[in-house]
């Protein structure tokens, strides 16, 4: 019996010796705390996206407040860069040099992102579910660190295209984008969606800086080549000018407006709601003004998280939805990772998803990855704004 004993003692402690190890080696954890930073728009050009930032510290807070994850609380840095990739690296290396973090999480921007992206890579730290639409990242060959957390433009705007060739088989397409990663991923992604009728049906493409004051001559421009379907790749406040000046100019094209522009809150009331009817776009999320989802159960229960953690937060934006479900999609994984909280665990189970579908996601809209698919959501619903809420119609398309 003693001789049991001692060997049970023997294996506890190689167990415990073991667990050890598993964070020992990684930055940021310890038995008790999971730290990890993100950089946000807290000022500067992207400003509008601040509140995913406020949002992420709701949740974890809430998490915390429930006991953390695997008995370990989690501790958010979250940065502000102003939208200026230099900024979001020299914040990245303090967080990763300086406060040493065990990942990136979620920080917002194509470029920003970019700026970032070798850096993680080179040193082995996860970049996970960042906050853009650009293709370029869900490269396992070159980025192996780095996932989303978005359908990529390259497929919201696949989908587009299939859209457009069913119903709008001869359309006079006018293209508006940002002059960026973004802007030129979305553009690609519609003439590749398009195939050979690409050059017939495209007959203006008008790029605007995102230092412009607005894009009311691009509007113009686009109106006076013959467009009768504009599509509108904007950031929402160029989103927002656009649908302003569409209606100034009495100009009546069917106008598409991409998942990241089409906030009722963050773009369509700015514009003015009789203005934005009609308007087009594509939905993976649950639009947090739509009334279809009021007694919805994963709703009611945001919309509570919401007042009593980011009680100033803009339910109405959907991009809090998108906070959210990235916070949840991190939870998923950290969960998954249990008490091993290595950086190569970690990132291996963010690539081990498999049909998850989040309680925030439309119904069919499922998360899948793998080592070989960085893409976290490729399924989308096409809808139409009423002139209060927007209304999904059609079948969930998939990539």
């Amino acid at each position: 019996m003693h001789i049991a004993k001692l060997v049970g003692r023997l294996v506890a402690a190689m167990a415990i010796t073991t667990s050890t190890v598993a964070y020992a080696e990684t930055p940021g954890v310890t038995t008790t705390e999971i730290k990890f930073g993100e950089t946000m728009p807290y000022s500067g050009p992207a400003s509008a996206y601040a509140g995913s930032g406020h949002t992420h510290q709701a949740y974890f807070k809430m998490l915390n407040d429930r006991g953390g994850i695997n008995g370990r609380k989690l501790e958010l840095i979250s940065l502000d860069d102003s939208y200026s990739p230099p900024k979001t690296l020299e914040q990245t290396r303090k967080m990763v040099e300086r406060d040493g973090v065990a990942f990136i999480f979620a920080s917002l921007g194509t470029t920003p992102n970019r700026a970032i992206a070798k850096y993680l890579n080179q040193r082995g730290v996860p970049q996970l579910f960042i906050g853009t639409t650009a293709t370029g990242f869900a490269d396992p060959k070159n980025q192996p660190w780095t996932l989303g957390s978005m359908p990529t433009g390259e497929t919201e705007a696949y989908l587009y295209a299939q859209y457009i060739l069913k119903t709008h088989p001869d359309a006079k397409i006018g293209v508006l984008y940002a002059n960026d990663d973004v802007g030129s991923t979305y553009l690609a992604a519609l003439k590749d969606g398009l195939g050979e009728k690409a050059k017939d049906l495209i007959v203006a493409e008008a790029s605007y800086e995102l230092t412009d004051a607005s894009v009311d001559a691009q509007i113009i421009a686009l109106k006076a080549k013959g467009a009768n379907l504009l599509f509108n790749t904007a950031h929402p406040k160029f989103a927002t000018q656009a649908i302003r000046k569409v209606h100034e100019l009495n100009w009546k094209p069917l106008h598409i407006v991409v998942n990241t522009a089409s906030s009722v809150g963050l773009t369509l009331q700015p514009a003015g709601l009789d203005k934005s009817v009609g308007i087009v776009s594509a939905q993976y999320l649950k639009d947090p003004s739509d009334p279809q989802w009021a007694n919805d159960p994963a709703m009611v229960e945001w919309m509570a998280f919401m007042k009593k953690y980011y009680p100033e937060g803009n339910t109405k934006d959907y991009m809090m939805v998108l906070a959210t479900t990235q916070a949840q999609m991190l939870e998923h994984v950290l969960k998954a990772a249990g008490d091993d909280l290595s950086r190569e665990n970690i990132m291996r189970q963010a690539l081990s998803i498999k049909d998850l579908q989040m309680p925030l996601l439309l119904p069919g809209v499922k998360i899948n990855t793998s080592p070989t698919d960085y893409h976290t959501v490729e399924q989308m619903q096409m809808m139409r704004f009423d002139g209060t809420n927007w209304k999904l119609f059609g079948d969930i398309l998939s990539r």
